[in-house]
């Protein structure tokens, strides 16, 4: 999840100082640390300022700082958690999950597993190609569909997003379906044609189920790090984002944004793909995330 040189600078500051009394040169060399986490400049103050204020004037381990440093960080972490199969269970109508993201973070992908995450849970998803931008979008996504043993409702290419995501709606309520989930295009995002077109498919929707989408799920690459930082930004100014799926959390990424994502617009993960399988994607655990900082 963390790159290794990050990995092995953080254990080497907590290991073999468990009975250590913590001196500034330490918090100096942590928010260095820190910094190599790609967390960002603002965040890594915030928390070396609340560090240094439970410290301050007290003879604290190292050791003790380890515990610390990990419920600074996993209270960004905590805001808004809520568990969606709860909430398609209670919903009267098909929970409509709309999945947005840029090119090439896995969104296509994601979109296959997390429908056949849903099914194995005792869910009946059908899922809608929306992404008519794309050329062979509509046939990876099948092929993802197939996978999953999924119902995909589709186009052709260059038919209008909005049209697909209506049409799925409609058979999701006629099929007696509880879980739709709409493939949008991976668009760039300062592509604002592209984004605008977002609004467009959800105002469609919400002539069927007016509280559509349930979810407007972002997608993010942990692979790109700060990048997604601007991507988020960029996507809340069009959309409601509800909540983020990660991406490629069996890569090398620094993954320190997320703590920057959560610290700056509270929205929570709810799932993260881990590899190329189709089983390959589970429900985030932020204890587990937070541990990865502290561990090999």
């Amino acid at each position: 999840m963390f790159n290794n040189s990050f990995l092995s600078k953080i254990k080497n500051f907590f290991s073999n100082k468990e009975k250590k009394i913590v001196e500034l040169s330490d918090i100096d060399h942590l928010e260095k640390i820190l910094l190599s986490a790609d967390i960002g400049t603002d965040l890594t103050v915030k928390i070396l300022k609340n560090l240094e204020y439970k410290i301050l004037g007290k003879k604290i381990k190292i050791n003790d700082l380890n515990g610390l440093l990990k419920n600074e960080i996993i209270n960004f972490f905590t805001e808004k958690k809520y568990s969606i199969e709860k909430k398609i269970t209670n919903c009267n109508n098909p929970y409509v999950c709309t999945i947005v993201g840029v090119n090439g973070v896995g969104k296509t992908t994601t979109v296959g597993k997390l429908a056949f995450l849903l099914k194995k849970k005792g869910f009946n998803p059908i899922i809608g190609a929306s992404d008519t931008f794309r050329e062979c979008a509509i046939d990876q996504l099948e092929i993802w569909a197939n996978r999953a043993k999924v119902p995909l409702v589709k186009q052709k290419i260059n038919s209008d997003p909005a049209s697909v995501a209506y049409d799925t709606i409609q058979s999701a309520k006629s099929k007696n379906k509880d879980v739709v989930i709409i493939d949008t295009a991976g668009r760039l995002h300062n592509r604002t044609n592209l984004m605008k077109e977002l609004s467009k498919i959800n105002r469609v929707m919400k002539k069927i189920i007016p509280e559509a989408p349930h979810e407007t799920m972002l997608v993010l690459d942990a692979t790109n790090g700060q990048n997604s930082f601007d991507q988020t930004k960029k996507f809340i100014s069009f959309v409601h984002v509800s909540c983020m799926i990660l991406t490629k959390l069996d890569g090398t990424a620094k993954g320190g944004f997320v703590i920057n994502i959560m610290n700056k617009f509270k929205i929570p993960i709810q799932y993260v793909g881990i590899g190329e399988k189709i089983d390959d994607f589970k429900e985030f655990n932020e204890q587990k995330f937070i541990n990865d900082f502290f561990s090999k």
